[in-house]
């Protein structure tokens, strides 16, 4: 990773480990940052459809309408009025804070590519759906805002008749043009839920909503700073003048002072340039992935719980090929496959414990199968020997455990383990004992793969960890990637609990009952 993406990654870490602190890993909102996105955009649309019910469409009407809502029915039309205007902003925050995570995190190569590139679509949206929004208020600052658009469109030279004549003096504004501005400003937001909603199309499970006690502080938020500091209309606009001094939101109107002292085509060039620049990020330069997850048929029985536990939608059910009695079979998209290995974690037929034949799965990855990561686990468990309290650490390769280190078979994801794995290393005598150690608790690299993982431990998700390995030999530790020290402290806690346990009476159990166990676990 690069020096400037693993600075700025560390430092979002480390951010959210104060926030964890405050608010828990589940309401920790650097965590949170599309969800809150969601709930902000209702919030605006919402009060937007409130608003738009006292609101006054004619030219000369707006800005009164404005001002009687703001002053005389402040208790409920001008709070609604504030919350428009801060949750909007908020929502730029919220928008930019979360591309800034995603490419610190380095989830937008590869085959994130989609819904990185969805989002670039989504900044502009936003952003014209919020300048349409002040020419509505009809102030000083809605007429420099008209007046700097439309002379910066005119420079484009795709109308027939420059539009910023509509703003040279009052004769020329009609309230025709300023109900194309009304139309604009409600068709703009249901084009923008429409690319959100394309935006998550590639994410299982993809999550709109923030929990609730979460919505609910930031909601109470908003209201709090609405009344402490409500949003209020400049003087009202007047075209026959121009104005000289003008109160600037800096969240959606950042560019309009450059835009009056910069030419056009530079304008132009660097709004085309940024959005090249942001498009083409995941190619720039390209992330090697490894191979995609495959599907060997002679093992799988269509069960979809790799298509139920695939957080990108990348395994789907068809009608069975190969004749065998079962009526479908996985299929995998390998343009959306990014080899977390979680499918492998989920297939019943995924158990170390096989004693003749290969060792293959009913969806494996060619680049890392189960077979591979059962010699490595061994192995890892070889420099475990003469130690008191041996652990056997499986860790995820996004969290505090991602280096090297002996005892540790450093995976993908922690849920490509299936519980099988934990129990093979315990009733082996392998070690002692399992730490998981996978990446934050508040937000998975690969979104799902915590969730699942503690519910195969908990027996309520299959596969299911097996009742017979004590629950007192397996430990999970959720740290992220600054959270080294941490990690280390309950890895030692852990072996001196492993060493002042008596030996596990069930070790070196015969391994044809163990199989036996999970083929019968498996029907």
């Amino acid at each position: 990773m690069s020096s400037p993406r693993l600075w700025v990654r560390n430092g979002f870490d480390r951010a959210e480990r104060i926030l964890d602190r405050a608010f828990g890993p589940d309401w920790n909102p650097l965590a949170k940052l599309g969800p809150i996105g969601w709930f902000l955009f209702w919030t605006v649309a919402a009060t937007g459809i409130y608003l738009f019910i006292f609101f006054d469409t004619g030219v000369t009407q707006a800005h009164a309408s404005i001002e009687w809502l703001t002053n005389d029915h402040w208790w409920h039309a001008g709070l609604a009025r504030s919350l428009h205007r801060y949750a909007s902003d908020l929502m730029v925050l919220m928008m930019f804070l979360h591309l800034l995570r995603e490419w610190a995190l380095d989830r937008y190569r590869g085959k994130r590519w989609f819904s990185w590139l969805t989002g670039v679509f989504v900044i502009w949206f936003v952003y014209l759906s919020g300048i349409t929004g002040y020419w509505l208020v009809w102030d000083k600052l809605a007429q420099y805002v008209a007046l700097t658009t439309t002379e910066l469109l005119d420079t484009l030279g795709i109308f027939a008749e420059p539009i910023a004549r509509n703003f040279l003096s009052p004769q020329t504004l009609s309230s025709r043009f300023f109900t194309l501005m009304v139309f604009l400003h409600i068709a703009i937001p249901l084009l923008l839920l429409l690319l959100m909603w394309i935006h998550i199309q590639r994410i299982t499970e993809a999550r709109t909503r923030p929990p609730r006690g979460l919505a609910v502080v930031t909601l109470a938020g908003l209201v709090a700073g609405s009344l402490l500091m409500p949003a209020v209309s400049q003087e009202a606009a007047d075209l026959a003048t121009v104005p000289q001094a003008v109160g600037i939101d800096w969240f959606l109107l950042s560019l309009y002072p450059v835009i009056e002292s910069v030419p056009a085509g530079v304008i132009w060039g660097g709004v085309l340039a940024f959005t090249l620049l942001l498009a083409g990020l995941p190619w720039l330069p390209r992330r090697r992935e490894a191979a995609a997850a495959e599907v060997f048929l002679d093992h799988c029985n269509g069960c979809s719980r790799c298509v139920a536990d695939c957080p990108y939608a990348a395994i789907t059910l068809v009608p069975r090929s190969d004749g065998l009695p079962f009526t479908h079979e996985v299929e995998v998209n390998a343009a959306r496959c990014v080899a977390c290995g979680i499918c492998m974690g989920s297939c019943p037929s995924s158990t170390p414990f096989r004693r003749s034949g290969p060792l293959i799965t009913g969806i494996d990855l060619p680049g890392r199968p189960l077979s591979q990561v059962r010699a490595e686990v061994i192995a890892a468990a070889s420099a475990l020997e003469g130690r008191q309290g041996r652990v056997l650490t499986l860790a995820c390769a996004h969290g505090a455990a991602a280096a090297e280190a002996p005892g540790r078979v450093v995976l993908p994801c922690v849920a490509m383990a299936p519980p099988s794995l934990i129990d093979f290393i315990i009733s082996r005598d392998l070690a002692d004992g399992v730490a998981v150690a996978g990446c934050a608790e508040r937000d998975c690299y690969n979104r799902l793969g915590i969730a699942w993982t503690e519910a195969r431990f908990d027996r309520i998700r299959d596969p299911y960890l097996r009742a017979r390995v004590p629950r007192e030999r397996l430990a999970t530790v959720w740290a992220g990637p600054t959270e080294t020290a941490r990690l280390d402290g309950e890895l030692a806690g852990f072996s001196a609990r492993l060493a002042a346990l008596p030996p596990f009476e069930g070790a070196r159990k015969l391994e044809a009952d163990a199989f036996d166990e999970m083929q019968e676990g498996a029907k």
